[in-house]
């Protein structure tokens, strides 16, 4: 049987990725996409409530939400938390997972990001902090959601999306997919 490969960089051998390699690579960045988003939405819930209240513990939910059904999903008296944090976890879920495949998709195909821990960690951690300016401060107020660069705190943002959300799945990538391949006790399985 013949591997499939790609090759990210001609002329030198040692660049090419095994499609089933990178498949596991896009598998798994979706399925860390969608632990590390569980736990950056639990963060923001956490992070609303010290900063405003325990009423505020589902606005994270909310202001996603709002993504789908627009500004009145933020409003309790508009939308229900039902609706509301429902279409909120639809969304980020999806979003989650989407940019973690993303995400990995690159680092496997870039052999200096796949073959170093510190160099995943940098790439998932710089690409969280892209997703956060790009999202919050270009597409939401084209998209009409002015609440995400408007009500949110700016380093409470940083950190989730640099470290909570970028720098877990860095790590989770580090040892699903990356060390995975490297222990051949691992490798069977």
């Amino acid at each position: 049987m013949q591997r499939r490969t790609i090759d990210t960089d001609p002329g030198d051998p040692a660049h090419e990725v095994d499609q089933a390699e990178l498949g596991r690579w896009v598998t798994h960045g979706a399925i860390g996409g969608l632990l590390t988003g569980f736990v950056f939405a639990l963060f923001e819930m956490v992070m609303a409530t010290v900063q405003m209240g325990g009423e505020a513990f589902f606005m994270p939910l909310r202001m996603i939400g709002g993504i789908a059904l627009g500004s009145q999903a933020l409003e309790p008296s508009s939308t229900s938390l039902l609706e509301a944090g429902g279409a909120g976890i639809a969304v980020h879920m999806m979003l989650s997972a989407t940019f973690g495949a993303s995400v990995a998709a690159v680092a496997g195909l870039v052999a200096p990001i796949r073959s170093s821990t510190v160099a995943l960690v940098a790439w998932t951690s710089l690409a969280g902090l892209t997703l956060w300016l790009v999202n919050f401060y270009v597409i939401a107020p084209i998209g009409g959601w002015r609440w995400f660069p408007d009500g949110t705190d700016p380093v409470i943002q940083f950190i989730a999306h640099t470290f909570v959300f970028g720098s877990l799945l860095g790590l989770y990538l580090d040892r699903a997919v990356r060390t995975r391949r490297s222990d051949p006790q691992l490798s069977r399985g």
